[in-house]
């Protein structure tokens, strides 16, 4: 994934399905490196890291 399509899913509305190495994530914010976001996994611990960008895949 790239830092733009980062960005539209973050301003967009539409619950759009990222994944973590295989594991379903909620991205919580762009960090100002510009190169690492903050995500949650989705689940119950609800655990929050921050991952390169260029480890997410879309769907």
């Amino acid at each position: 994934m790239d830092v733009n399509r980062v960005k539209q899913i973050l301003s967009s509305s539409a619950n759009i399905e990222v994944k973590y190495h295989g594991a379903s994530v909620w991205i919580d914010k762009l960090n100002e490196d510009g190169t690492t976001v903050t995500v949650n996994l989705r689940g119950p611990l609800d655990e929050q890291t921050t991952v390169p960008i260029s480890d997410l895949v879309e769907g």
